[in-house]
């Protein structure tokens, strides 16, 4: 751990990273319902179709969004706007979090294949939405999703920091190795879902911990020591 003294930006993804594992599912259920509402309705197609496009694009092309834009054509930020547009009354303001993110004697952003707005809403949520230097969403990234090369060097440049000097956060494994290949340090928020545990018993990832909160309050005990 005391490499992470040395960390002079911390990049955290957002679902699933910054709230609990517990709670994905209740947010992701809802967009994903969202989701395949839009697509029937803009595709023209059953509510079952639909579900089969959103599952075969994510696979993909790493979002949905993107694979419908490839082979449809569709509005991105009519998309976005649809999807996002969830009941986030379950979560919670996380006093732990807000402390710990505020010892944290570092710059602070967040990455995420998700809109600002989903950022705004859920960081509003947790109580700590004044607390990051950065977002960068799938908008800032031109669309392109996690874990492709080009968004994470517009990232950089974006908030003007080296890669050399910064510690990536996500409960997506895959999503750490191109963070690695550019030199960051690699943290993967353990979990049982498919597709967030895939690959996560590569050499890419640094570090793997239960939640975001036990990581800083290790980073923060050593930082005073």
């Amino acid at each position: 751990m005391k490499e992470f003294n040395n960390i002079k930006n911390f990049i955290f993804d957002l679902d699933g990273t910054l709230y609990g594992q517990e709670l994905l599912e209740k947010v992701f259920g809802q967009v994903s319902q969202r989701m395949g509402k839009f697509i029937s309705q803009e595709l023209n197609v059953d509510l079952k179709k639909a579900k089969e496009l959103q599952i075969n694009y994510f696979h993909r092309y790493n979002t949905s969004l993107n694979g419908l834009m490839v082979h449809h054509n569709i509005n991105p930020k009519s998309f976005l706007s649809h999807v996002h547009r969830i009941n986030l009354d379950f979560l919670k303001k996380d006093l732990v979090l807000r402390e710990e993110l505020i010892k944290l004697d570092s710059k602070k952003y967040i990455y995420t294949n998700g809109s600002v707005e989903h950022i705004n809403q859920i960081t509003t949520s947790l109580g700590i939405d004044d607390l990051f230097d950065g977002y960068f969403d799938i908008v800032d990234g031109n669309y392109i999703p996690k874990p492709e090369m080009e968004p994470f060097k517009v990232m950089l440049s974006k908030f003007k920091i080296d890669a050399k000097e910064s510690c990536f956060i996500e409960d997506i494994a895959i999503n750490l190795k191109t963070a690695k290949k550019l030199g960051m340090k690699t943290v993967w928020i353990e979990n049982t879902e498919y597709w967030g545990k895939k690959n996560s018993d590569e050499d890419f990832i640094d570090l793997k911990v239960k939640d975001v909160c036990s990581l800083l309050k290790e980073i923060n005990i050593l930082k005073e020591a």
